[in-house]
């Protein structure tokens, strides 16, 4: 008798992706999608990719997909919640698209309490457009415009986005976890889930920053980048809980 040791999420569309090897997409994907079946909210969920590597994201999920442009993830999110507020909502930005042009949309959906929750996936580069330096870039990092590594004096320094939705009053849980073990994995999913059930009991705006891997354009094995996260990217974003009142008697905004 054979024992099934792998099942494809419910809500994850049985079709090749187009991330390149040792992507942190993938793994995130298939988190987002058994939260998704765990939860039992498949009928009711909406996500909103972004520009970006994830802009395919629609081809993956068996959810309904919308698309916003670059770094308006938050803005779209909150028109489709608003309209339909028994839906859960989550848009899914990378560090570029959500800390350099969508800086505002996101900070006032925090700010405004909005109950949706965002996967924030940051690999400290521009990753479809050729790895040019990012917000979040860290320092010393070389990309295709920081050809002799990123400066304070330069370039200034790495942005902190987590912490500083950390600081607006209608954020609720703000988390900052990683893909590069199996333990930092299983921390991740732990994450979006609380993030996904903070918004079905309506306690208002949720985040989980993802630090992921891009070996293509840190120009590093797969291997080589998973311990590059651990060694190097965590030394500037810290993997920890930065924010959890989701237990607090309080509601978000409608």
């Amino acid at each position: 008798m054979t024992k099934s040791v792998f099942q494809r999420p419910k809500y994850l569309k049985n079709v090749p992706f187009h991330y390149c090897p040792g992507c942190g997409h993938s793994i995130i994907h298939r988190l987002i999608a058994e939260v998704i079946e765990e939860l039992d909210i498949g009928g009711i969920t909406i996500g909103v990719p972004p520009a970006g590597c994830a802009v395919l994201a629609y081809d993956y999920f068996d959810v309904d997909m919308g698309e916003a442009a670059h770094g308006r993830g938050c803005a779209v999110a909150t028109g489709i919640k608003r309209i339909l507020p028994d839906r859960i909502v989550f848009s899914y930005q990378g560090d570029g698209d959500i800390a350099a042009i969508g800086t505002a949309e996101t900070i006032h959906a925090a700010n405004r309490g909005e109950n949706i929750t965002v996967i924030f996936v940051n690999n400290s580069c521009y990753g479809m457009t050729g790895g040019q330096m990012a917000p979040t870039t860290v320092l010393g990092q070389k990309t295709t415009t920081t050809p002799g590594g990123r400066t304070a004096p330069m370039h200034g320094t790495p942005i902190d986005l987590s912490q500083m939705i950390a600081l607006a009053r209608g954020s609720v849980y703000i988390e900052r976890t990683s893909v590069h073990s199996v333990r930092h994995i299983l921390k991740t999913k732990k994450a979006l889930m609380k993030a996904f059930t903070a918004q079905m009991n309506g306690k208002g705006f949720s985040l989980v920053e993802i630090l992921s891997p891009c070996p293509t354009n840190w120009k590093l094995s797969p291997v080589e980048a998973f311990a590059h996260i651990e060694k190097e990217i965590t030394k500037t974003f810290p993997l920890k809980v930065i924010k959890d009142e989701i237990d607090a008697n309080r509601q978000g905004s409608p």
